[in-house]
Order: structure tokens, then C-alpha cells, then sequence
């Protein structure tokens, strides 16, 4: 299940936030005191920089971090159902560089095609299954050992088939596990008092329980996992659903890093319970250090990614399964500039997209259509389309780009799809807009003048704006840094 990753970033923000907020040490100790800890052998000790990997893993699972069954009354709480499982549905590597810039996410859809050491070409939520069972059959069968005492050798192969892959699969050694079950996810939520989110469009989808109005709204835990569960009816199928479970993440940890929400001693508690009753740790993991680490965090450098991915629609090798084609080269490459990049602190450039900019254009020229011209090429770039007509601000030197400041990253972008136009700042121009002044020295996209035609419309120019037939498809990147939930589908 996805949603219990994300229990897991709050848990582990958590820890972060208790040492800032004057909690005592013992409180601290209380919290690792309870919980359930492993020691996987695949595990790396560290970047030479000594940036700290985890592998964050939802479990599917109808048990808690201890292996106690759920209650009958939880399973229908969570819609669950009784069915046993071992699937990992949500799959998330996290990174913490040591110069405490940033923190980044990487999600790896349920449904990615990947090479499993040892294993072979699957779903990559099926690495962890397929050798726990094929461990278990081993020792049951072939050792005679009894079932139950089985488990934890099984799980353990599990596990370290699981870190082997992503390892393979992003060029990161992992340094840390970190599992949660279904349970967990909603425990975690609630005690934190709910989680907000925004939602394009109103959902009813009974198999998950999704059902929720469109806009902003407060969720509490089972709910919650409704919203990160739902598989169907998405337009974008298993990549919606990981978006979800960033935008919950990010919601989350937006409200842990910016508020005092864990100097509550009865949330304190709360999460206490939820984490000692559903989250596995590795052993070795100095939890003190990693929550100095997080502390220095500011919530708008905490980025959550998706892998680019080939074909969200495709099909296994032998043509049996529906799978998400990955290109493993251009994820490593991916990952590498990614963190790169964060590393740098450059979340906020990683995570704008033209669609957060609103560009109203202006003609100061005689050309009768060049303003709605010019906003129809912005448009298909991805831009909000904002007012157009002509300039009624006076005289002007020449074409141009104005907003609230010259380094705001929408107009940067503008100014670069227009042909390079200077940006001009004027404090009266609102934050998130920009104004495009077109004047007689206008040559750019939409003048007809470099080639293009400047009357064909948004609908025309629209297959132009996605990806290249065989180029990867790269979700947005979410912050934790917005008040407000990014809307999702």
C-alpha cells in the first residue's frame, strides 16, 4: 500500500521535530524502544559525503510491524479484506545529504518492469513477494522447519531481494530500510491530526473507498488510504496514484517541519503508539543524527520525485502482464542529476513547471492579433493563459517580460520561449503573473516572423508539448514547501 511510506516519512520527520521541540532524550529512546528492528545485509553505510539512503516500503500487509494479525474491525476500517499479501506498493528512496540543503523522495511506481538481481524481469512490487516465497518454500519443504519460525528468514530474503533491486535500479546503495504496513499509514495520519489535500475533480471509486469532493479538504487516516490506494479510474493509472501519495507526503511533512504540531505532548503519544505498533526499522540507524540532519531542513527544500518512466501502459517481455516500462540507464542518469541538483539546493528550479505561471500579454505594436498569438504559443508551452489586448501603459523601449522580480523563475521561463526577452521588474505586477509587453522590435514565436504561424491555435500545436515518441515521461515535482496541497487527479 502506498499510503505506508508515507507513514513512514512522517515518522521519521517526526523524530526531526521532537529533538527541536525540546523533548526530552528519554522520550526519544522511548521511540526506537518499541519498535520492531531488522539488520537486512545489503545494506551500504553511507555516501562518502556522508549523505544517508533509505528505502522506504509499504507493505500490503494484514499484520502490524510485530506480525500480530489485524482485528476484524481494523481490516474493515482500512478495506482491507483478509486476504494475506506481501506485495510492496509503495517503494520510495530517500535522501538526506550532509550539507542539510535538502531532502529528496524518489518514487518508483508499484508497476515498474525492472531486473531483480537474481530473480529476473518483473514488477518491481513483486521482488519482495517472489523471494520471500521462494525462501519459505525452501525452508519449509526442503529444511522441514516449521512455518511460523520460517517468517522472519523468509521476510529477511524479501527484503534484501527488494533493496538489491532498487540499488540496481537507481545506482544508490542503500543505507537504510524502513517498512510500514496498512495499519500504520492511517495510525500516523491521525496522529497528526489529519492530513490536507486538493483534488481536481470529485472521485467515487467504491473498490478503494475513494470518495471525496473536488478541492481543498482535511482527511483523517482511513480515509487517507482510500485516497492513496485507489488504482482505478485515474487518468494517469499507477502514476496518479504515486502522485497522491506525494502530495499526502508532502502535505505531511509541510505540517511537521513548519508548525509546532509535535510539541503536543498528547500528538507526541499518539504518534509514539502508531510508530511503535507499524514501522520496522534497520538496526545501526542513529536516529539522534538523522534528526539533526532533518532539522536543518526548511520544508520547501523537501522534494518528492517520481523515476521517468517509458510507457505507463506497457507490457511485459512475454506479453502476459500490464506493466510501467522503465529505461534503467535514464533512470540512473536521472537520479544522479536529480540529487545532483539537490544537493546544490536547487529544489525550487527542479520543482517549477510553466503551469504555476499565469502570463498576461500585451501588444504595443499596430499588428492586429499578436497578443492572442503570442498567448496561444505560451499556452501550448504550458503557461496559464492570463489577459490579453493591447498595451495601456504608455510608451514602451521595447518588447519585454515584467513581473514582481527579475529572478522569478516563471518569468526566466517566459522570456526564454519568447526568444530570449529581457525581464523587467515592477513590484505592481502580482507574484505567480507575469506581463508580456510586445513592442515593434518582436520577432519571437508568434510573430510569423521566425517561421511559424502565428494564428494556429492551442488545439493545433498541443501534440507538440509532450514528449517525443520513446523520450521518458517525467511526472512534476512536489514540494512540501506550499501551504496550500498541490491538486491532483
Amino acid at each position: 500500500m502506498p499510503a505506508r511510506l508515507l507513514r513512514v516519512v512522517a515518522v521519521s520527520a517526526a523524530l526531526a521535530i521532537v529533538v527541536g521541540t525540546g523533548v526530552a532524550w528519554g522520550k526519544i529512546r522511548s521511540f526506537e524502544s518499541g519498535i520492531n528492528h531488522i539488520s537486512p545485509i545489503a545494506l551500504g553505510e553511507g555516501g562518502e559525503d556522508g549523505a544517508i539512503d533509505v528505502l522506504l516500503v509499504g507493505m500490503d500487509s494484514r499484520t502490524d510491524a510485530h506480525g500480530n494479525p489485524l482485528s476484524a474491525e481494523e481490516l474493515a476500517t482500512l478495506r482491507a479484506g483478509d486476504d494475506v499479501a506481501t506485495n510492496t506498493d509503495t517503494i520510495i528512496l530517500i535522501r538526506i545529504p550532509n550539507s542539510g540543503k535538502s531532502a529528496t523522495a524518489i518514487s518508483i511506481p508499484r508497476d515498474s518492469y525492472v531486473e531483480a538481481p537474481s530473480v529476473g524481469k518483473m514488477k518491481i512490487n513483486g521482488v519482495y513477494g517472489s523471494a520471500h516465497f521462494e525462501k519459505k518454500t525452501e525452508l519449509v519443504e526442503q529444511d522441514g522447519m516449521d512455518p511460523v519460525a520460517a517468517e522472519p528468514q523468509a521476510a529477511e530474503a524479501g527484503r534484501e531481494a527488494l533493496i538489491k533491486t532498487v540499488a540496481n535500479l537507481t545506482g544508490v546503495t542503500v543505507d537504510h530500510y524502513s517498512e510500514i504496513g496498512l495499519l500504520g499509514f492511517a495510525l500516523i495520519t491521525d496522529a497528526l491530526g489529519g492530513v490536507d489535500v486538493c483534488l481536481k475533480d470529485a472521485v467515487y471509486e467504491p473498490l478503494s473507498g475513494a470518495d471525496f469532493p473536488a478541492g481543498w479538504q482535511k482527511l483523517d487516516g482511513p480515509q487517507a488510504l482510500s485516497f492513496v490506494r485507489q488504482r482505478h479510474d485515474l487518468p494517469r493509472g499507477d502514476l496518479d496514484r504515486v502522485t497522491r501519495q506525494q502530495a499526502v507526503m508532502a502535505s505531511l511533512a509541510h505540517e511537521v517541519i513548519s508548525s509546532k504540531t509535535l510539541s503536543s505532548p498528547a500528538t507526541l503519544d499518539r504518534l509514539q503508539q502508531a510508530v511503535q505498533r507499524s514501522v520496522v526499522l534497520s538496526d545501526g540507524w542513529d536516529v539522534m543524527e538523522f534528526a539533526e540532519q532533518l532539522q536543518k531542513l526548511a520544508a520547501g527544500n523537501v522534494a518528492f520525485a517520481t523515476i521517468p518512466v517509458l510507457q505507463e501502459n506497457g507490457w511485459s517481455d512475454d506479453g502476459m502482464q500490464s506493466v510501467v516500462r522503465v529505461d534503467p540507464i535514464a533512470v540512473k542518469e536521472w537520479v544522479d542529476s536529480l540529487l545532483h541538483d539537490q544537493d546544490e539546493g536547487k529544489t525550487e528550479e527542479l520543482a517549477y513547471t510553466p503551469d504555476k505561471t499565469t502570463a498576461d500579454v500585451v501588444n504595443a505594436t499596430d499588428i492586429n492579433g499578436l497578443a492572442a498569438a503570442v498567448s496561444a504559443v505560451l499556452t501550448n508551452k504550458g503557461f496559464t493563459p492570463g489577459a490579453t489586448g493591447n498595451n495601456e501603459g504608455g510608451p514602451v523601449t521595447g518588447s519585454q517580460v515584467m513581473a514582481a522580480k527579475t529572478d522569478d523563475l516563471g518569468a526566466q521561463a517566459v522570456a526564454k520561449e519568447l526568444g530570449g526577452l529581457p525581464v523587467v521588474e515592477d513590484p505592481a505586477v502580482v507574484p505567480g503573473t507575469v506581463r508580456v509587453v510586445l513592442a515593434g522590435d518582436y520577432t519571437g514565436p508568434g510573430s510569423g516572423l521566425d517561421g511559424t504561424d502565428p494564428m494556429l491555435t492551442t488545439a493545433d500545436n498541443v501534440a507538440a508539448t509532450g514528449p517525443a515518441e520513446g523520450e521518458p515521461i517525467q511526472s512534476p515535482i512536489i514540494t512540501a514547501g506550499s501551504t496550500d496541497p498541490e491538486c491532483v487527479n
